[in-house]
């Protein structure tokens, strides 16, 4: 007898690339994930990035520089 001839979904295959996730949870679902630090962004655009966040969210914690 041989094993399953089939591959459950999410083993095995490609995996999407973290890009691909956030662009089609975009798609799909209208959620959007977005990195603050994201280059393709203008400041103006980070900043209300940064305000949406801290609104939704709360504030960052702040980064340590040891």
């Amino acid at each position: 007898m041989k094993g399953m001839s089939f591959t459950p979904r999410g083993y095995g295959g490609n995996r999407r690339t973290p890009e691909e996730v956030k662009r089609d949870g975009w798609k799909e679902q209208g959620m959007l994930a977005v990195a603050i630090d994201d280059d393709r962004l203008t400041w103006p655009e980070r900043e209300l990035v940064r305000q949406l966040g801290e609104k939704l969210y709360g504030k960052r914690k702040e980064a340590r520089h040891d």
